[in-house]
């Protein structure tokens, strides 16, 4: 039977090949789409579940708060995670890492290295990092030892034993490679090249490790099996009280801890992290992978029940010689599901072949292969329920077909059928619209980050970083006065911060518009004399930073006009001459610039100040001329070498940093923007084997109409105004669900675009285009089609 069932349902295919190509089509590409979608989420949501204690770790983060803010830090201070551990026997182990750099020096190779951690021998304790070689416990615990992932160890050491081998840090320190490990998976929310033992910084740092009050590190500790976390929690404001004296909390500072599940801190953590991702943008790519694969079966259904007619004296015949409505059903099904397995093996050939470009498109390496972690196989799950799901429907139809009504002739099309087709594709453009609008204002927010005018000037911008090398502070008016000799070099300047790359927050305490010091958790920036105005910042009030007044090096700062707010000046002139006390230096504010981003548009301008610190910069930024730039560059690199020959040349664009904030909203993007595509192209494909249909159904209709006279556009008009209709509808229905879905986008911006009717517009007027030219390329072909030899073959 089951033989049977299989040759015939090969014989339908082949029958048929037109519309069980353009079935098999719609159906691979749906589930094409849709199984990258599926690797792409569950990568996201697979976050940090490599490590076998996942469920026992969390993360200790911290309030800081003022009388006027509190700030929500994903860090910690570097005592906690001892002193938890203390007090509360439930806490297993605790460890710490502490972001850093270094130059780091092998020989000849030398590199600055920055994507290192400080860390102790707990972290392999509580994490699952595997062990290569070497030990990362007891010889892990002295001072400047390394441990190096397994592609480092490469870098420096080819294929030789790493083990054992020395290495130069900021070329002064000897360290010794202890021990390598495999490389961090591309799942973990924190992730290092190198390792440097936490016993180095307290060398470098005495005492480091023992201060309250200094948030410069992430702490994690690991529970008893079983234990509830919330338990702990409610005992972390005892536990404040404890350790933290009233001197302690400075002056009206306040702090609170609490612990978030490592599980959550990737992807529902809003404190941020190393690395963090977005819950609504995944949830969104689950529901389009649901909307194409929905498009994809809508199309089936529809194309199967619109053919019912066809089979319906087969049906009466078999229903005659004996054949059961369930035997109907299962033959029906079979050939659903048959179609679904040949989709399947496309849709494995497309993965295949799409998934490199696909890993590009995301920005992240999802997957090496299809046949990884079992991936083909939900595949093949995936095609057995869409073709059991998708074929149910017609198949009940199909097989409860009257075989005394069919065989006299009396079988009619069902009103309630030809409704559920219309209603089907009215869905299906509904969704292509919502899509369709969703890319354009995706795009139009983009677009509007990247040209809202940012306050300083980003664009011919060139920054050398050198890490804050004390060498390199001492002599940085030497170094800038001879880059500036450089042809197309127009200024030079040296910071400790960049707009978009993070900068200082410092404790401050500044006199506000009623006199009293206030107390403020401030960001900050170290520059010299010439950052404002090569950045072409404005100044709203007082004065910018001169070598003319001898105090500005020690006693002046400059705020932005957000801080004078916060501090409660009405106007930012209000704020000149004020009083102010930061990190051991007093004395007064001198100026107020205009606010700039420092940060992303997604956060609103925050506080900051600027203040002359030599020892506090780390970067030069150099505007060269618009002309002649790789020139100019290799220019600035062979002065680079000859002035500073014991750092390498790094170097960034000011404004390809800046716009790297929005990598995540780019790949967002662009991933909307081809999966709209699919789906788009999917509708039109069932759109286009149901026109085909309908023309064939009216086949002696459009030659009875030729002959008496009716034209080719009137004939086209007819067989489109249906379905033009249909997507007219579709309208209606996507603008309202578009809207409201893109409008809670849009609130994680601070600074975001207002949805415009103009979307709407083009959105509809697309769709309708696209639906149309879809429509009328069967429409012409039958209207041109000459009438006798439709007329003679009925």
């Amino acid at each position: 039977m089951i033989k049977n069932y299989v040759k015939i349902a090969f014989r339908n295919l082949w029958r048929h090949r037109s519309f069980s190509l353009i079935n098999i089509i719609g159906l691979a590409i749906g589930m094409t789409a849709c199984f990258l979608i599926f690797m792409y989420v569950k990568f996201e949501l697979s976050y940090d579940n490599f490590n076998q204690n996942s469920d026992e770790i969390y993360r200790v983060v911290s309030d800081i708060k003022t009388p006027t803010e509190t700030l929500h830090w994903p860090s910690s201070i570097a005592p906690i995670g001892p002193a938890l551990q203390q007090d509360y026997p439930e806490i297993k182990a605790n460890t710490r890492i502490f972001g850093t750099g270094f130059l780091v020096q092998y020989g000849d190779s030398k590199f600055q290295e920055n994507n290192m951690q400080f860390a102790e021998p707990s972290l392999f304790k509580m994490f699952t990092f595997p062990v290569i070689k070497g030990d990362v416990n007891k010889a892990f615990q002295a001072p400047f030892t390394v441990i190096m992932t397994e592609t480092a160890a490469k870098k420096y050491f080819g294929s030789a034993d790493a083990v054992g081998k020395s290495l130069i840090l900021d070329s002064k320190n000897p360290a010794s490679v202890v021990a390598v490990i495999k490389d961090v998976p591309a799942n973990s929310h924190f992730k290092f090249d190198m390792l440097v033992s936490l016993s180095t910084l307290e060398k470098q740092n005495p005492g480091r490790l023992n201060q309250w009050g200094n948030f410069g590190n992430y702490t994690y500790i690991m529970l008893s099996k079983g234990y509830d976390y919330h338990k702990l929690q409610a005992r972390m404001p005892a536990f404040v009280n404890k350790h933290y004296s009233a001197n302690d909390k400075k002056q009206g500072m306040d702090y609170d801890y609490f612990l978030e599940p490592l599980k959550d801190v990737y992807m529902v953590s809003k404190r941020g992290a190393p690395e963090s991702g977005n819950l609504y943008n995944v949830r969104i790519f689950s529901i389009i992978a649901v909307f194409i694969l929905l498009i994809a079966c809508i199309n089936f259904i529809n194309l199967t029940t619109a053919r019912a007619t066809e089979r319906a004296k087969e049906v009466g015949i078999r229903k005659v010689i004996g054949a059961v409505r369930q035997q109907l059903t299962i033959q029906f099904l079979s050939e659903s599901v048959i179609i679904c397995l040949i989709a399947f093996v496309f849709s494995g050939l497309f993965s295949f072949l799409l998934l490199s470009l696909f890993n590009q498109l995301s920005g992240k390496v999802i997957s090496h292969s299809i046949f990884s972690n079992g991936y083909l196989f939900q595949l093949f799950i995936i095609a057995c329920f869409i073709g059991i799901t998708a074929g149910l429907y017609p198949a009940l139809v199909l097989s409860g077909f009257k075989p005394v009504t069919i065989l006299k002739g009396r079988f009619s099309k069902s009103t309630k059928g030809i409704l559920l087709r219309k209603g089907l594709v009215i869905v299906q453009f509904a969704i292509s619209i919502i899509l369709i609008i969703g890319t354009v204002i995706v795009y139009d927010q983009l677009n509007y980050m990247r040209n809202q005018p940012l306050g300083f000037q980003k664009n011919q911008m060139l920054s050398i970083d050198f890490s804050g090398d004390s060498a390199v502070q001492s002599r940085s008016e030497l170094i800038k006065n001879e880059l500036k000799k450089i042809p197309n070099v127009l200024s030079a300047t040296t910071s400790g911060a960049l707009p978009g790359l993070g900068n200082s927050v410092a404790y401050s305490e500044i006199q506000n518009n009623t006199g009293v010091m206030q107390q403020m958790n401030m960001n900050m920036y170290d520059v010299d004399y010439d950052y404002i105005p090569q950045y072409e910042m404005k100044v709203a009030a007082g004065r910018i930073f001169s070598k003319a007044f001898g105090t500005d090096t020690t006693q002046a700062i400059v705020i932005n006009e957000s801080a004078a707010r916060s501090l409660g000046y009405k106007t930012p002139a209000d704020a000149v001459g004020r009083n102010f006390s930061q990190w051991g230096r007093q004395g007064k504010i001198i100026g107020v610039l205009k606010d700039f981003h420092f940060q992303s548009l997604q956060e609103t301008v925050k506080p900051l100040n600027m203040r002359i610190n030599a020892r506090g910069t780390n970067v030069f930024t150099l505007k060269i001329a618009a002309k002649s730039i790789p020139a100019t560059i290799t220019a600035i690199q062979n002065k680079w070498k000859m002035l500073v020959p014991e750092r390498p040349f790094n170097y960034v664009f000011i404004d390809e940093s800046f716009n790297k904030q929005y990598v995540s909203e780019v790949t967002f993007g662009n991933l909307f923007l081809y999966f709209a595509v699919l789906a788009i192209f999917i509708s039109c494909l069932g759109l286009l084997g149901l026109a085909s249909y309908s023309t064939i159904q009216r086949t002696r209709e459009i030659g009875i109409r030729k002959v008496l006279g009716a034209s080719v556009s009137g004939i086209v008009n007819m067989l489109s105004k249906e379905f033009l209709v249909l997507v007219l509808i579709s309208s209606l229905i996507a603008f309202p669900v578009a809207w409201l879905c893109m409008h809670y986008w849009l609130q994680d911006f601070a600074y975001r675009i207002d949805i415009s009717w103009w979307v709407f517009v083009v959105a509809g007027v697309l769709a309708l285009i696209i639906a149309f030219t879809t429509v009328s390329f069967q429409a012409i072909k039958a209207a041109l089609t000459n009438p006798v030899k439709s007329l003679r073959s009925e």
